[in-house]
């Protein structure tokens, strides 16, 4: 029997009302997304990626369509706010700059900061604000003041203060993008960690093809619309579609397409660096 998905959007859309009179910025979106998945969102600037973010979250209020989380239809008018804090409490966003979600002088008070407001006794958040400093590798830095850590580690304090209030699901808002090639390894492995051994659903929005080539699967937007949705072999392949709404494919991918096209025979799917360097070795072996 085909399991209910943990997020579920029917014919969704969503205007902003300074717009009003304008094109929604989501159109009658539909999608599905699985417990345990990790999706990646791609699209061009003003595609929907991060109002999408905001809805998944419930920061913003959909203008038509229905939404639901664990089965549960945020939509529905006769929700009460108790249901409504029970059903936010299943999904946590981490946001584009680290700065804006830390909120505490100490690390540690910071991660503690959410689980306080939501009534956890003294014990337990104890127990929660090591255990998840562990996930993120930062407990080294508990009683350290955030303002002195890298770009990369902030961004792991403010994970850890989502995770401290037991999410079931993550939505990451372009969370590398003002980092640099060092943070955005340690956050992206911080992310593979908690989706791989955790099992915690991760919604990843972001502009950079190498992020979402290690998902599970792919969601591309243009103008308010699912166009693409599948694998990243399986996106990554429709490189016309992609680059017609102002997107790239990993540079791995299109050396191989480029190789390709060449007369160089290399079969078989590639979406990184070392599948690239794997199928060029083999392709060399193979002509000797």
């Amino acid at each position: 029997m085909r399991q209910e998905p943990f997020i579920k959007a029917e014919q969704l859309s969503y205007r902003y009302e300074e717009e009003e009179g304008g094109s929604p910025v989501l159109h009658d979106l539909s999608l599905e997304i699985q417990e345990g998945e990790f999706v990646a969102v791609l699209g061009h600037n003003g595609s929907g990626k991060s109002t999408l973010a905001k809805l998944l979250n419930m920061i913003l209020i959909p203008t038509r369509g229905k939404l639901f989380v664990a089965g549960k239809d945020l939509t529905d008018e006769n929700m009460t706010e108790e249901e409504l804090l029970a059903l936010r409490k299943n999904i946590g966003m981490v946001f584009q700059n680290p700065d804006n979600q830390l909120v505490a002088t100490i690390v540690e008070d910071d991660v503690a900061f959410g689980p306080e407001n939501l009534g956890v006794a003294p014990e337990e958040i104890r127990e929660r604000v090591n255990r998840v400093l562990g996930e993120v590798g930062m407990l080294e830095y508990a009683k350290h003041e955030p303002h002195r850590l890298s770009g990369g580690q902030k961004q792991r304090i403010a994970i850890a203060g989502i995770l401290a209030m037991l999410p079931n699901c993550i939505v990451f808002d372009e969370s590398t993008a003002m980092l640099d090639p060092v943070g955005r390894r340690e956050v992206m492995d911080a992310i593979l960690r908690l989706n791989r051994e955790k099992h915690i659903t991760i919604v990843m929005i972001t502009h950079y093809m190498e992020e979402a080539a290690l998902a599970d699967r792919i969601i591309v937007l243009d103008e308010g619309h699912v166009i693409l949705d599948g694998t990243p072999s399986y996106v990554f392949e429709q490189e016309a579609l992609l680059k017609s709404c102002g997107l790239n494919i990993p540079q791995c991918t299109e050396l191989i397409h480029r190789l390709r096209e060449a007369g160089i025979s290399l079969p078989g799917d590639c979406v990184s660096p070392e599948q690239c360097a794997e199928m060029i070795l083999q392709s060399l072996n193979l002509s000797k």
